[in-house]
């Protein structure tokens, strides 16, 4: 025989389903298992890769042009874009940002910014909750380097 533990004692195998089946619908407080919590992240950036190039002329620079999108509240991790100099478009939407040692800004539809090589860029995100933000994003990096590098997690 195969006994089963329940919250009030044991059970055997083939009583199980017998006893569920004639469980009361009413459950107590105290015998509720308790379920973990989860903990759900923000949505984050999807990036599109438009074109990437080597620079004539440039040697070792690399062109690279690509579409970030940030559905509603996403964010992005704290980053830096290691020896790329990058420029960024808003196309659509709202994009709060901060670079280390800088306060923070909010971007609109045609405004832009520039980061400089190395530059920490801890806070990226879509200040609406209902629209997505849409960035064009340049980048002029070393050939052959990643382009964002998130922060270790922690």
């Amino acid at each position: 025989m195969v006994l089963v533990r329940f919250a009030g004692g044991l059970l055997a195998a083939g009583m199980v389903a017998a006893s569920v089946a004639c469980a009361p619908t009413a459950v107590r407080a105290t015998d509720q298992v308790p379920v973990a919590a989860t903990v759900s992240q923000p949505p984050s950036e999807t990036l599109s890769p438009l074109l990437e190039q080597a620079l004539p002329q440039v040697k070792g620079k690399t062109f690279t042009s690509a579409i970030v999108n940030f559905p509603p509240a996403a964010r992005a991790a704290p980053h830096r874009h290691a020896n790329a100099f990058v420029y960024a478009y808003v196309l659509e939407g709202i994009v709060r940002s901060r670079l280390g040692g800088e306060p923070v800004r909010t971007y609109r539809q045609g405004e832009n910014w520039v980061e400089p090589p190395g530059a920490h860029h801890v806070l990226t995100e879509n200040t609406s909750r209902t629209q997505p933000a849409k960035l064009l994003v340049v980048f002029v990096s070393n050939t052959g380097d990643q382009l964002k590098v998130d922060d270790p997690p922690g």
